[in-house]
């Protein structure tokens, strides 16, 4: 009797060179993501237990070695029929645990006459909980200067019964200085409870900093508009402006500036963070020209339109 060949490097992804180490790693990788505890999809089930099966086979490294000594020259879905004679480990009982049934493949490979007996039980290995992600909104104050929390959070856990629980979760949450948007905190133990005593998966927290009325955030920079007069920018000055750190910085305007023109202040953005370098203040200068004139301030300007001879719109 022949049945379909069955790849079991092709399902769990891996080399034939692969070591265990890999081996092991590719099956629970792939466990996790096909596990009908936490995947609903329709096959979710049929992959697990092929999976379940490939690594029964490749993690034994006796079964591993009868299965590479016959499977030469095979490929999968190609017809298979063991050699005449063939008797792996007469005589040899293995007692295994799955999530099912092996398929007509393996018991013809590893249970067929005169071979090893099998007893099946239906147990589904220990999986770790899922990882959930939420979100923590923060002002940019608060991302600045780092803050604690503490936070309710809906949390839902699927029963073995296939029932859904929820429950209200309670945390207490440090967001560090430095924070910016998308910036995710990890509170490990704090996801989805694991199965037959696996840990719990982790948090995620992802950071959403809300919007500034003084301060727009740009990476780990932050920006600001400088508003100046029309003689501060012709003249020059010493211009104060105010830091996320509550103190004030002196910025020096140079004769002649711009609207438009930046200064950076190196280091006074958002406070450096783990491997990241703290970002810079942008000051952007706008020339703001009075409302209202004082009949000095108007016979001044006057005096200055007539004695002036810059014209801004000389080709």
């Amino acid at each position: 009797m022949s049945t379909a060949y069955k790849d079991y490097y092709e399902i769990l992804g891996v080399d034939k060179t692969a070591d265990q180490k890999a081996i092991k790693k590719a099956y629970r990788k792939l466990a996790r993501e096909f596990h009908p505890d936490v995947n609903h999809d329709p096959g979710a089930e049929d992959r697990f237990k092929e999976i379940a099966e490939a690594y029964e086979v490749l993690g034994d490294e006796e079964k591993r070695e009868q299965y590479d000594s016959i499977g030469q020259g095979y490929s999968a879905g190609q017809d298979f029929r063991p050699p005449p004679g063939w008797e792996h480990g007469a005589g040899t009982e293995y007692e295994y645990r799955t999530a099912g049934d092996f398929s007509d493949f393996f018991e013809q490979m590893f249970g067929g006459r005169g071979g090893p007996s099998f007893r099946t039980e239906y147990r589904r290995p220990p999986m770790r909980g899922a990882d959930h992600e939420a979100e923590i909104e923060v002002s940019l104050q608060e991302a600045f200067d780092g803050i604690k929390r503490r936070i309710s959070l809906e949390a839902a856990e699927v029963r073995p019964d296939g029932q859904v629980e929820r429950h209200t979760k309670t945390l207490d949450v440090t967001v560090p200085a430095g924070s910016i948007d998308g910036t995710r905190i990890r509170l490990k133990g704090q996801g989805g409870a694991g199965t037959d005593g696996a840990p719990a998966g982790d948090l995620f927290l992802r950071v959403h900093v809300r919007p500034d009325p003084r301060f727009e955030l740009d990476g780990r920079h932050l920006k600001t508009y400088l508003d100046i007069t029309p003689w501060e920018a012709a003249l020059g000055a010493k211009v104060p402006q105010k830091l996320m750190d509550g103190k004030t910085a002196s910025l020096n305007i140079q004769p002649g500036a711009r609207s438009g023109s930046q200064l950076r202040l190196k280091g006074h953005g958002m406070p450096a963070r783990g491997r990241k370098k703290a970002g810079d203040l942008i000051a952007e200068l706008r020339i703001v020209v009075p409302d209202r004139l004082s009949d000095a301030e108007k016979e001044l300007f006057e005096k200055l339109a007539e004695t002036s001879k810059f014209n801004p719109r000389a080709a």
